[in-house]
């Protein structure tokens, strides 16, 4: 055999995206997946078209990358290739040009927002018939391994007014990408992301999602709906673990019902408590996305070799944060973290700006859910990497040292897939 440099569908296999923001961290995430993934597939390009404008990159860019690595590696097996968070026919098109055969429909633009807390009447002034509407009205349907959906009147009204554009959209998009494959003689498979909304997906909201893309031949690998608690960038898993896992089984049951198709876990850099609980649910049929870590982890890099920069760039990001962070659900705030000038030790800067938690001697303890370092950092990428020194600063010290940035990727993605692995190996045995 010989290195693999085209990306493939991967269909139900167990999947883990490693989004690489620098295009440098395939040798890490190889490392962490030949050592711990086993039988979970690797997808090496991953990038969402709001990532590359952030970070100046091309699809093309994204996609050599990886690539390239892979090749010099010495990769034999599939591996996937994500164009992840896809709104229009134009992202559609630029990423199909590239070799992204994976492709995310982000419908969130059409979703609306507010309608989980419309009363009846506001429900039916807001109401516009949908084709599908009949077709679940005043349905139960029996769920093997979960509980009965009952699709009564209001339910599915207010999922039409929730969903119905961005279902009709959903649609639409997946149609063009069924054709732009054909006609440049790829294979292709689709996710649906739901997970972008203000309230946890529904078991019958779920249901009728999936059920309208697979009756209108979609080919779906995965859904993402949004779970319960809160999936926050750079932070593990915030909720009751006991909750999760009762509503992972529903959805899990859906999915293998309905499809099957995988359970998709976005935001899912990090959540380290909640990965075998995931595993189990899906028995193994599941996709991680990740992205925003490798790019921590490369920070962590650049704090070993060149401290002072480090400490320039968190200074930097602190004063970014409160515009940057507008796109995104997080919790953290400028004013939780000392500045670096408080910080006289790396140990206590990383502790405090790189850890999930920190009891760092001469620092007050972060503990719990939040780590407010992590977050900031996290969410400041775009304005870091587009600086005109700091992103290649960064880039040079990661080209001058591969095998830390490997070592590092490598032992924090570990973590990752063995308490994923450990999930399934319990279904397994």
């Amino acid at each position: 055999m010989t290195a693999n440099s085209t990306a493939t569908a991967l269909g139900l296999a167990p999947s883990f995206g490693f989004g690489d923001r620098l295009g440098l961290a395939t040798p890490g995430h190889l490392a962490a997946l030949r050592r711990c993934g086993h039988s979970i597939k690797g997808i090496f390009a991953q990038q969402s078209i709001r990532e590359m404008s952030r970070t100046r990159r091309t699809a093309d860019e994204v996609f050599a990358c990886a690539a390239r690595a892979l090749v010099t590696e010495g990769f034999e097996d599939a591996w996937g290739a994500d164009a992840d968070h896809l709104k229009t026919t134009a992202d559609v098109d630029v990423t199909a040009d590239s070799g992204f055969i994976f492709y995310t429909i982000d419908p969130s633009d059409h979703v609306d927002q507010k309608a989980d807390n419309y009363s009846l009447a506001h429900v039916e002034a807001q109401y516009q018939h949908q084709p599908w509407v009949e077709h679940y009205m005043g349905q139960s349907v029996a769920i093997d391994g979960g509980s009965p959906i009952d699709f009564d009147e209001l339910t599915v009204k207010r999922a039409a007014v929730k969903y119905g554009a961005a279902i009709a959209h959903a649609l639409d998009l997946a149609a063009y990408i069924r054709d732009a494959a054909s006609q440049r003689g790829q294979d292709h498979e689709i996710e649906i992301s739901v997970d972008e909304t203000e309230q946890p997906t529904t078991p019958a909201e779920h249901y009728i999602i999936a059920d309208q893309m697979l009756l209108a031949g979609v080919k779906l690998v995965s859904l993402a709906p949004r779970f319960v608690g809160d999936l926050e960038k750079a932070l593990d898993y915030k909720g009751d673990l006991s909750t999760l896992a009762a509503s992972l089984a529903q959805h899990a049951a859906i999915a293998a019902q309905l499809g099957p198709y995988k359970l998709s876990l976005h935001s899912g850099s990090d959540k380290l408590s909640m990965y075998r609980l995931f595993a189990e649910a899906t028995k193994g049929r599941f996709h991680i996305k990740t992205a925003g870590t490798s790019y921590l982890e490369a920070l962590r890099v650049v704090g070993r070799h060149d401290e002072d920069l480090l400490r320039r760039i968190v200074d930097f990001a602190r004063n970014h944060y409160e515009t940057d962070k507008a796109t995104y659900h997080v919790s953290a705030t400028v004013n939780q973290v000392p500045p670096p000038e408080q910080l006289p030790h790396l140990q206590q800067l990383e502790g405090i700006y790189l850890e999930h938690w920190a009891d760092i001697p001469g620092c007050p303890p972060v503990r719990g859910f939040i780590q407010p370092g992590r977050q900031i950092l996290h969410c400041t990428f775009g304005s870091v990497l587009t600086h005109d020194e700091f992103g290649p600063a960064i880039t040079h010290l990661l080209q001058s040292h591969p095998e830390t940035y490997r070592q590092v990727l490598d032992e924090h993605f570990g973590k990752h897939l063995e308490a994923l692995v450990a999930g399934i190996n319990n279904v397994c045995h």
